[in-house]
């Protein structure tokens, strides 16, 4: 994912409330998924609930593990390395990739239920 452009030109972004709302709600084939891309020993300090790991740093070996059948939330913990993420799926035709914008701090402040 080198060389990506910061930014985040083209990549949609939603707020935590909205991405725990969308998480909570619908039916099992519209619930998207939620991909965070910290780090494992970060992941493993706390993390949004439901949210699975792939990290950044090894992100292109496990790019089969992404959806694409649904809407993919990626979170971090402040919102730039899934942007960059989000930037790197979007380019290469993932069009339904979707920053959680705040990240996981955002996601503590409000209160949404978080995993250990």
């Amino acid at each position: 994912m080198a060389g990506q452009q910061s930014g985040g030109k083209n990549v949609p972004e939603i707020s935590v409330s909205e991405a725990w709302k969308r998480l909570s709600e619908g039916g099992q084939d519209t619930v998207p998924a939620l991909i965070d891309v910290r780090e494992t020993w970060e992941y493993r300090n706390g993390h949004a609930q439901g949210a699975v790991n792939i990290p950044m740093s090894v992100f292109q070996t496990r790019i089969a593990e992404v959806p694409t059948d649904r809407d993919v939330l990626f979170i971090c913990q402040v919102g730039a390395r899934s942007m960059q993420v989000a930037m790197f799926m979007r380019g290469r035709g993932l069009e339904r990739a979707i920053n959680v914008d705040g990240g996981t701090d955002a996601w503590q402040a409000r209160g949404l239920p978080m995993e250990r």
